[in-house]
């Protein structure tokens, strides 16, 4: 087993209540490229939620679009729209040190559900042959877009074609924010789609591997328990695939919480954490968090939790299943995913194939809220590992 470090922390477990150009790639008749999202004529919701307080640095404008009720797509696209030139100015190793020369491609696809996801693609730049196809998973209440847009550079840079999507009820793509009526049908939604990343001829015949970061770790262990043989690799990163005990509500409250989500499953009264200090070890980056203004951090809704609680408890009983080669990353100080858990997973699955790196006093955020040099390693871990098995 590698390890950064030796893991004796005991840690809590997750908490449930924590524009680029577009190419000129033609799109098939179901996608929709971004420029044709929005025109003069574009009717958006401006009923305002609760009254954001001042981002700074942002004018009186920005913060009341930003305080916009984010309900629906309409709106969390307009907000991403608004914001997208202030975010490229932060002060962020992930804004200031992303390679030049990367191809995006953004578009939206309508699924076999009949909802419009948001999808984005980053390659390298003309001339670097691809080395394999690696497929994103994004967190709870998260994006693919903002932070995850350095990560990607990043890993392109290195020869990899990055794919990510925003998951229905999160981000860009179609559906009430923050709510997951069916975890099963969030997973078979990331399978429909990155069947069709697989299927893009620049990535045909090279190997595909799935990246999930916690919530999305969640996810990608169920895509591969779900199709075992279908990825070359899982890179985990802070998975959640166990909710330890002192994070839950008690049994009590769990049973009256199953009972209010089957009458109001959308209501947002799950017992709810602010977890952005256990997320970024940096205040200074925590602070530019706060301008990815189309995350979702309210209370999580009734339906939501329980759905997360039961994903993880049948994760939990088919850990031995897992199989392919693994990659699990987690900081030693992780207060939101349990480092115990990932050694547990490292252990208990069957892949012959399975490396763990610990980093010490890491927190959850390792892939963008350490310190610079820090995240430059993790990244470099995960490039090393997927270039030693290209």
């Amino acid at each position: 087993m590698e390890m950064s470090e030796a893991l004796r922390f005991r840690s809590h477990g997750f908490s449930l209540f924590p524009r680029a150009p577009i190419s000129s790639t033609q799109h098939p008749h179901n996608l929709v490229p971004i420029s044709q999202k929005f025109s003069s004529n574009t009717t958006l919701s401006v009923t305002t939620a609760k009254k954001k307080s001042s981002i700074e640095g942002v004018s009186e404008e920005l913060t009341a679009i930003a305080s916009l009720n984010l309900d629906f797509a309409p709106s969390r696209r307009r907000v991403r729209s608004a914001f997208t030139e202030v975010q490229q100015k932060l002060d962020h190793f992930l804004f200031k040190a992303a390679p030049a020369g990367i191809r995006t491609e953004e578009w939206y696809e309508r699924n076999s559900r009949g909802l419009e996801i948001f999808c984005k693609s980053w390659l390298p730049e003309s001339g670097v042959p691809l080395k394999a196809a690696l497929c994103f998973c994004h967190g709870y209440g998260s994006t693919c877009t903002f932070f995850f847009e350095g990560i990607a550079k990043r890993i392109a840079a290195s020869g990899y074609g990055v794919y990510a999507m925003d998951y229905p009820g999160f981000g860009l793509s179609d559906g009430l924010h923050g709510y997951i009526p069916d975890f099963d049908d969030l997973v078979d939604d990331v399978i429909e789609h990155y069947s069709k990343i697989k299927d893009r001829p620049e990535v045909s015949g090279l190997p595909r591997y799935i990246m999930g970061q916690s919530m999305g770790g969640a996810i990608a262990l169920k895509v591969h328990l779900k199709e075992p043989n279908t990825w070359d690799g899982v890179i985990l990163v802070a998975p959640m695939c166990k909710i330890a005990e002192g994070m839950l509500p008690s049994s009590a409250v769990l049973k009256v919480l199953s009972i209010l989500s089957k009458v109001m499953p959308k209501a947002k009264l799950f017992p709810h954490k602010d977890i952005s200090e256990l997320t970024f070890r940096e205040p200074r980056k925590r602070k530019v968090a706060g301008y990815n203004v189309i995350s979702y951090d309210d209370p999580t809704r009734l339906k939501t939790g329980m759905e997360l609680l039961s994903a993880t408890q049948e994760i939990e009983s088919q850990l031995h299943k897992v199989s392919a080669p693994l990659l699990i990353l987690h900081g030693a100080a992780d207060k939101v995913t349990d480092p115990l858990v990932s050694e547990f997973l490292y252990e208990k699955a069957s892949s012959k194939d399975k490396t763990l790196k610990i980093y010490e006093g890491g927190y959850h955020g390792i892939l963008e809220g350490e310190p610079d040099d820090r995240i430059f390693a993790v990244h470099n871990d995960i490039i090393s590992w997927l270039d030693s098995r290209c």
